[in-house]
């Protein structure tokens, strides 16, 4: 039922279809009193099992989760209705935007048209609630609310793995991630060779890799920015106490956070960074001073630090609020190790993985949207330590990199359900001690 078939009009776009002006409007959930209107007649839906099909038949009364991950999904109405019978369609993966659903009004009229249209809802995110109104109007939506952007998955489209140790010293070559996670190969190096730094996301899609040891420069505060199209930039005088085995991650929607780390000691202080990739001065200390910590975003604008050692392996955490204000200590869950990496994924989760425990690991840990970390995972691919880990494609992430024993370039995805999957041959120079982040929104 797509494009013209013999008389049928097909008229598509975001859901709101064959609008009748101020005599046929379609109600959305912003008009005066149209929440309480559909709570009130949403009370006797009867919602069934989510429905996966490319085609199902609709009963009134019914309310139906949409999952079109695989496919578009045709839905034909009943043959016969009474006024005020009513169906509910929701958008259950958020994917109509690629696979939507076409309704076949089955020869009854949608929306005061004859069955002579085909009516498609292409938004993702969207809910459908259509009442019978009787046989000159037929079927009307009373609402079929737009809300693609709502919640906002905050990750990037990309992400880049960058600096490190190459086994013969000091590196700052650099290899993309694609939005479906392919390592290219190395670009060109720029800026200082440093190893041990931070990276994390700013301004929604730029990056910043920052702080780390140098060659010949021993530990530093240089920051590099990363553009939206993953061109990393010279170095930029460092603000702040200048360290090493620090983590990074964003805050806030567009801001980023540097935090703890080593010289001459064990730091805890951070160091904020703005939508425009400038960084702060040194925030003080807070909670346990620790290094060969790791990082991520959760719950679309926190963070959280985790792991780490102080001489010895810790497990405890310590989360960043929407405004960059770090908190005291978190009991840790999981096994104590450093040397590890962590990223976002799902849009609004993060997981730690991988790591040194007294011997090398490939455990991950769930962080939920509220910022608390589940039991081990049992690890999948090559266990490994001093990797780096960011999110690509909106909602996925990838661990890239490290020491297995010998440095290496493998990779591991990470699906946005937070299951991390097998051993993806490695791209590009093989290193350790290096960091990413995510870009390109």
């Amino acid at each position: 039922m797509s494009g013209i078939i013999g008389s049928k009009l097909n008229i598509r776009g975001s859901g709101r279809i064959a609008k009748l002006g101020t005599d046929g409007q379609v109600l959305t959930s912003s008009g005066p009193g149209v929440a309480a209107n559909y709570e009130d007649i949403a009370a006797g839906i009867s919602w069934q099992a989510i429905e996966t099909g490319s085609t199902m038949t609709a009963v009134a009364g019914n309310g139906y989760w949409i999952n079109t991950t695989s496919n578009t999904c045709t839905i034909t109405l009943p043959a016969s209705a009474s006024n005020g019978d009513e169906i509910i369609f929701a958008d259950y993966a958020r994917t109509w935007g690629t696979y939507g659903i076409i309704i076949d009004s089955n020869g009854l009229n949608y929306q005061g048209a004859a069955d002579t249209l085909t009516v498609e809802y292409t938004t993702d995110g969207q809910a459908l609630h259509i009442v019978y109104s009787g046989a000159t109007k037929g079927w009307i939506p009373i609402s079929d609310d737009d809300v693609t952007d709502a919640p906002v998955t905050p990750g990037n489209t990309n992400g880049i793995f960058g600096y490190g140790a190459d086994g013969s010293g000091f590196t700052n070559v650099s290899n993309i991630v694609s939005n479906v996670g392919v390592v290219a190969t190395d670009a060109t190096g720029v800026g200082s060779q440093i190893y041990a730094r931070g990276a994390c996301q700013y301004g929604d899609d730029k990056g910043i890799f920052g702080y780390g040891y140098g060659d010949g420069i021993a530990a530093t505060a240089i920051t590099n920015l990363v553009s939206n199209v993953g061109v990393v930039a010279s170095d930029v005088s460092g603000v702040g106490f200048a360290r090493e085995q620090l983590a990074a991650c964003s805050y806030g929607d567009d801001k980023g956070v540097f935090g703890y780390g080593y010289k001459a000691g064990w730091r805890g202080m951070t160091n904020l960074v703005s939508n425009v990739g400038v960084v702060s001065t040194d925030v003080g200390t807070i909670g346990t001073s620790r290094g060969w910590i790791a990082a991520c975003e959760y719950g679309d604008d926190k963070g959280i630090f985790g792991y780490g050692t102080s001489g010895s392996n810790l497990s405890i955490t310590n989360l960043i609020s929407n405004v960059g204000v770090a908190s005291t200590d978190v009991t840790g869950v999981g096994t104590a190790r450093s040397e590890l990496a962590a990223c976002a994924y799902g849009g609004d989760k993060g997981i730690f993985g991988y790591g040194y425990t007294g011997t090398v690991s490939s455990l991950t840990n769930l962080v939920s949207n509220a910022g608390v970390v589940a039991t081990d995972v049992t690890g999948v691919g090559t266990a490994r330590r001093e990797l780096a880990a960011c999110e690509y494609g909106g909602d996925k992430g990838i661990f890239g990199y490290g020491d297995t024993g010998s440095i290496t370039a493998v990779t591991n995805l990470v699906s946005n359900a937070g299951v991390v999957a097998t051993d993806v041959t490695g791209v590009g120079t093989v290193r350790d001690k290096l960091a990413a982040c995510s870009y390109g929104g």
